[in-house]
């Protein structure tokens, strides 16, 4: 059983793996302050019952977290195999921008999932605390995106920057044109970001002649339900991407 985590910069998604396929999943805040201590408490929790752990792989986008994980497995999990996905850690993913270490790691583990279950090329597509657009080539190398804000940050961005906004539930409003406050920015967030995320996916399929018949678009992230089916462009939905990238760096480099 393999035991993955995924620290995005306001949740982290734990799941337990077996076989390829995610048996059980978490998703808990993701809290800078917390100690390797506290960590170790949090993972003991949540695995009681479940089957030993064979294996372990982790991302972060939080390096203070990721700082903790590593002490975690070093105290914790001695004896169990485990891998980090960082800058030098084989994955089969060529990045080819700029300067790969600037990339996050759940961006390379979402994209490595991606290729390995449509092929190539694809686009993903990845809705937490920042809207990730990102674009595997024909030849199946990670090439770059493109990051907006994400649909909460965006939200409560407005609703603590403006007088008479307010942070509100986000759900699907009842019309595009909506008859009140409370619709209006369910509206703008929802169906304001699935627009965004289409037209940066025409731009892009524009931009590198990709075939729109053929290109696979994948939405993971836990924001990804709320634009799913509003977009025109995301084809398929992958709740778990990033775990499956994990699974699948930790069997490359085990």
């Amino acid at each position: 059983m393999l035991l993955a985590v995924a620290v995005e910069n306001t949740r982290t998604l734990v799941g337990l793996i077996f076989e390829g396929t995610v048996k059980r999943h978490w998703w808990v805040g993701t809290d800078p302050r917390r100690t390797a201590d506290e960590w170790a408490v949090l993972l003991d929790g949540l695995l009681a019952g479940e089957s030993p752990v064979s294996g372990i792989a982790v991302c972060s986008a939080v390096p203070h977290v990721l700082h903790e994980l590593r002490d975690v497995v070093a105290r914790y999990y001695s004896e169990v195999p485990s891998v980090v996905v960082e800058p030098g850690v084989k994955t089969g993913l060529p990045v080819l921008v700029d300067n790969p270490r600037e990339v996050g790691t759940d961006r390379i583990a979402n994209a490595l999932a991606a290729v390995n279950r449509y092929g190539a090329p694809c686009i993903v597509c990845d809705f937490g605390t920042a809207t990730t657009v990102d674009v595997v080539n024909a030849n199946g190398a990670f090439i770059g995106g493109a990051i907006a804000p994400g649909i909460e940050t965006a939200v409560d961005a407005l609703g603590a920057e403006a007088a008479q906004l307010r942070r509100v539930e986000l759900v699907r409003p009842r019309s595009v044109v909506a008859k009140n406050t409370v619709e209006a920015l369910q509206s703008g967030a929802i169906f304001g970001f699935a627009s965004l995320v289409d037209g940066l996916i025409t731009r892009i399929i524009a931009e590198q002649s990709f075939d729109p018949a053929t290109v696979a678009v994948v939405a993971t992230g836990a924001l990804a339900p709320l634009v799913v089916d509003e977009s025109e462009q995301i084809k398929h939905h992958e709740p778990f991407l990033t775990l499956q990238g994990l699974h699948q760096a930790f069997a490359r480099n085990r």
